[in-house]
């Protein structure tokens, strides 16, 4: 099954993008310093056992929609850098409950340049890359590159939908559900969550891991529509 064969891929995939999520990507050769993400008064430090993880993807076409041309959007939306589909939102550690650990380094660190740029094609904003670190990967690793390796690698191990197709067809959540898990041998449909805005387009699609980065049912918490809720997908025409 692919799923069990996952592990010991992570071991050994490369770091070239995978087609099915970014169509094109060719980041700049010169890329300018992040800074630490600034923490707000609600970003509490809570450290908690690690029970699973969720991967989650965001449709790029519709989070780009109207941000074309915002400088701060430009790896990702402008189209001068590549054309992207799914990109990696972040890979988060869970608990079982809504109390999932974050903000486990006690002060922010920088992601090093290096790191950043190998992740740029499957989460082409550096400041997300940084704000993944500080929310998410340190409580996963005990350094950004370790944290980023191992997230590319599992975002490239999911297949994912033609989604030109499927957004001509009349599309609900359940359907898209059922696709994801189809061409993903091994993996339950009740391990794919998709999230859509108020006017019922896509916009990320999370799939719910156990510490073996093998899919399983999402935990009891998680809400999502009902299968047969309509959904569209905008594809940045």
């Amino acid at each position: 099954m692919r799923w069990l064969a996952l592990l010991a891929a992570l071991a050994t995939l490369g770091s070239a993008p995978a087609l099915g999520q970014a169509y094109q990507c060719r980041m700049p050769e010169r890329l300018g310093p992040v800074a630490p993400p600034k923490r707000g008064r609600d970003d509490v430090r809570r450290v908690t056992p690690v029970t699973g993880y969720t991967l989650a993807l965001s449709w790029s076409p519709e989070h780009c929609k109207g941000r074309e041309d915002r400088p701060g959007e430009a790896l990702q939306c402008s189209r001068n850098f590549g054309e992207f589909g799914f990109v990696l939102h972040g890979l988060w550690p869970e608990e079982g409950t809504a109390a999932y650990p974050q903000y486990c380094a006690r002060t922010p660190v920088q992601v090093p340049p290096s790191v950043v740029r190998k992740t740029l094609c499957a989460m082409p904003s550096q400041r997300l890359i940084a704000h993944q670190w500080d929310k998410h990967g340190a409580c996963m690793a005990r350094d950004p590159e370790s944290y980023f390796r191992t997230a590319t690698k599992v975002y490239r191990a999911i297949q994912l939908p033609e989604m030109e197709r499927l957004s001509r067809a009349a599309l609900t959540h359940g359907m898209l559900r059922r696709e994801i898990a189809r061409i993903n041998p091994g993996m339950p449909t009740d391990a794919v969550t998709v999230r859509s805005n108020a006017r019922g387009w896509l916009q990320e699609v999370r799939i719910c891991l156990g510490r073996d980065y093998r899919p399983r049912a999402c935990p009891a918490y998680v809400r999502q529509p009902r299968g047969d809720t309509p959904l569209k997908v905008w594809r940045g025409l």
